[in-house]
């Protein structure tokens, strides 16, 4: 289906994830982050820089994957992303949710 996020046409599966990552950018990703009352920080775009490399190299995406990344801290990736860090990180940085998140 379509939806219209930062006055672009993109397209999202029924969780609102977007189903073509070329239609991501980082406005794109701001507001998909409004949506989920995140306000984003250097942080919050390293974390979304990191997982987008993982996804690009075909790399399975978990929270144990995250913390043993260096990147951030678990305590640091809820306290970021609260209420579901890895589903929401996926969602903003325009990439299909992790298998591990049901």
């Amino acid at each position: 289906m379509e939806k219209t996020i930062a006055n672009k046409s993109v397209n999202i599966n029924d969780e609102g994830y977007l189903t073509d990552f070329s239609q991501w950018d980082k406005e794109v990703g701001t507001e998909i982050a409004k949506e989920e009352d995140i306000e984003m920080t250097d942080k919050h775009w390293e974390v979304i820089d990191f997982l987008q490399d993982k996804h690009h190299k075909e790399e399975a995406l978990s929270i144990r994957g995250i913390k043993k990344s260096g990147v951030i801290n678990i305590k640091e990736f809820y306290s970021l992303f609260p209420g579901g860090p890895l589903k929401k990180s996926t969602k903003i940085a325009g990439i299909p949710k992790p298998k591990s998140c049901i």
